[in-house]
């Protein structure tokens, strides 16, 4: 790999940032499709591919958006008001796409797919970053909530690794400080 390459590859892996405040402009559903099929090239023990995923556009939107309302419905049915803007707020982005993964019950197997699951999540976010798309994983309470996951199709047995809500960024934030992996790194030589 040339060096401008790799420099390249280093600046889109700093650079990339969760995007929050999204553009209206719709964002096509071809391009998400051919970003899975970058994005599934993740490392996966075995080649399991242990992830599917829920796309929700356009008006299908509303099934998602409905599924969260119904978990955030007290028990004389209201929906308070803040969850009613976050509602709003959820509807304006142009895509949701959940990632869902099988539950294995044997611990190894679990835990290396979610390690895959999650690689291949962030290979989703650095191609579409390289694409001028933005998005922000949410793995919010609610996802949990047997409501939510009955009302999106997630069976008995799936994990919800992520919510990704996906769209032209309006809004692009500054970099946050990281720690120095100096301060992480214990170096054993012998």
């Amino acid at each position: 790999m040339e060096l401008n390459q790799v420099k390249a590859i280093d600046e889109l892996i700093k650079g990339r940032r969760s995007i929050k405040k999204f553009k209206p402009d719709p964002v096509s559903i071809e391009e998400i499709v051919d970003i899975l099929e970058v994005a599934k090239w993740a490392p996966n023990h075995k080649l399991t591919e242990p992830w599917r995923f829920l796309l929700y556009a356009e008006e299908g939107k509303n099934q998602f958006v409905d599924a969260f309302l119904k978990t955030q419905a007290g028990s004389d049915g209201k929906i308070p008001e803040k969850a009613q803007k976050k509602a709003a707020y959820f509807r304006e982005i142009p895509l949701h796409l959940v990632v869902v993964m099988p539950e294995d019950p044997r611990q190894k197997t679990w835990d290396e797919d979610y390690g895959a699951v999650c690689a291949m999540i962030q290979n989703i976010q650095l191609a579409a970053w390289a694409r001028g798309i933005g998005m922000i994983w949410r793995t919010n309470d609610w996802i949990y909530n047997p409501v939510f996951r009955e009302a999106i199709g997630v069976q008995p047995g799936e994990k919800i690794v992520a919510t990704l809500m996906i769209g032209y960024g309006d809004f692009i934030p500054e970099a946050k400080e990281r720690t120095p992996i100096a301060d992480k790194i214990n170096i054993i030589r012998s």
